[in-house]
C-alpha cells in the first residue's frame, strides 16, 4: 500500500469527523486531488466502517465474505425458523444483510412463500389428529373399508371466476390489475358427494342460499334414493361410511338423526382438516382449476358445464385419492398432527 492511498484514507477520516456525507467527502477529495483518487463506494464502505467506531486504517472494508462465517449458525436459525427476513439474520450473526444473502445462496436456499394452512393447530388438535389417523389406519390394516367410504362437501360457485396469473413483463413495466373476486357476485352452492366409483349425486342451492342442518338432512335422504339405483349393493346393505368434516349442519343433532335412519356409519374426521378430506384437497381443487376465469351467462350454463366436468373425469381420477386416504393417515401420524402440504 503505498503513501498516497494512506493518505486518501486520512482524508476521508478527516471529512468523517467533521461530520461530512461519503458523497460530500468524495467531492471534497476530487477538488483536491483528482476524481481518481477515491472511488464514490469506496467512500461509503469506509464510512461504514468508521460508523462502526473502527478507525483503522488497514485493510480493505467490506470486501468479499467473512472467513470467519459460521454457516451451521445459520442454518440453525433457519431451522428455528425459516420465515425471518436476511436483516434479521444478519442482526443475530453480526453481519451485513448481503453477507447473509450470499450464504444461504451457497447452501442453496431459495426464498418461496409457504402455503396457507386454514388453522393454527394447537395441541389437542395436533393430539387428534394424529390419534384419529392412527385409528383409521390400524381398521384399514384389519379389515380395509376404503370401498364403503362416500364423501362429499360444499363449494360455492360463482358466475364471474377470477383466476389470478403471473404476467411477462418488462423491467420496470407494473402488472396489469386482476379484478378481485367480489364476496356479493352471484353465486350458487354447489353440494357433491361421490366414492370410488364416481360422483353419485350432486345439486346446487338457490343464489347465496346456505346449507344449514334442515337442508343438509332434506339432501342425505334424496341421494340416499339416488345411491339405491348407483350402487343397489351398499345401500341394502346399509353399509355406508359417510365421510364429511365437523360443519355445524353435518354434525348437528337433526343430521346425526336422519343419518341413524338410513343405518350409516359416520368416518371419524378430526376437525379443522381439509387435508384429510378428499373432497377438500383433490375434487374441489381440481374444480377450481377447471373454473378458471369462465363467465357463465344463467344458472343452466353452470349446470351444465359442472356435469360435464365431473362426467368427463377418468375411473381413477376418483378412486385414487380414496385409495390415498391411508397414505394421508400416515403421513399426519408420521408428522404428530401436522398438516401435510401438498
Amino acid at each position: 500500500m503505498d503513501e498516497q492511498e494512506i493518505h486518501i484514507r486520512h482524508c476521508m477520516l478527516y471529512e468523517f469527523d467533521r461530520g461530512s456525507t461519503a458523497a460530500e467527502a468524495t467531492r471534497n477529495i476530487h477538488a483536491v486531488y483528482s476524481e481518481e483518487a477515491v472511488g464514490s463506494s469506496t467512500c461509503r464502505r469506509w464510512f461504514t466502517k468508521f460508523r462502526s467506531e473502527d478507525t483503522s486504517l488497514t485493510g480493505k472494508p467490506g470486501f468479499g465474505r467473512p472467513v470467519d462465517f459460521d454457516d451451521e449458525a445459520l442454518q440453525a436459525l433457519l431451522d428455528a425458523d425459516p420465515r425471518q427476513t436476511t436483516r434479521e439474520l444478519a442482526e443475530q450473526l453480526n453481519c451485513s444483510h448481503t453477507t447473509v444473502e450470499c450464504h444461504l445462496r451457497a447452501l442453496g436456499k431459495v426464498h418461496k412463500y409457504g402455503s396457507w394452512v386454514p388453522h393454527q393447530l394447537s395441541t389437542d388438535n395436533l393430539v387428534q389428529r394424529t390419534s384419529i389417523c392412527a385409528s383409521l389406519l390400524s381398521r384399514q390394516k384389519h379389515k380395509p373399508f376404503l370401498e364403503r367410504i362416500i364423501t362429499g362437501d360444499e363449494k360455492w360457485v360463482c358466475y364471474v371466476n377470477v383466476c389470478r396469473r403471473r404476467q411477462w413483463l418488462d423491467p420496470g413495466q407494473k402488472p396489469f390489475p386482476d379484478v378481485k373476486s367480489d364476496s356479493y357476485s352471484k353465486k350458487v352452492m354447489l353440494c357433491v358427494w361421490w366414492d370410488m366409483k364416481g360422483v353419485i349425486y350432486f345439486e346446487f342451492l338457490n343464489n347465496h342460499e346456505t346449507i344449514n342442518a334442515n337442508i343438509y338432512s332434506q339432501q342425505l335422504q334424496r341421494w340416499n334414493e339416488v345411491l339405491l339405483q348407483k350402487r343397489p349393493v351398499l345401500a341394502n346393505q346399509k353399509d355406508v361410511i359417510l365421510l364429511h368434516d365437523n360443519s355445524r349442519p353435518h354434525v348437528a343433532k337433526l343430521t346425526q338423526r336422519k343419518i341413524e335412519q338410513l343405518g350409516w356409519e359416520v368416518l371419524a374426521h378430526p376437525s379443522w382438516s381439509p387435508d384429510l378430506a378428499p373432497s377438500d384437497y383433490h375434487l374441489f381443487r381440481s374444480l377450481r382449476h377447471h373454473l378458471g376465469n369462465k363467465h357463465y351467462e344463467d344458472f343452466d350454463e353452470i349446470k351444465g358445464d359442472l356435469t360435464a366436468f365431473f362426467e368427463l373425469q377418468s375411473a381413477s381420477f376418483y378412486k385414487r385419492e380414496i385409495e390415498l386416504l391411508p397414505t394421508r393417515w400416515a403421513n399426519v401420524v408420521e408428522n404428530n398432527g401436522e398438516y401435510i402440504v401438498d
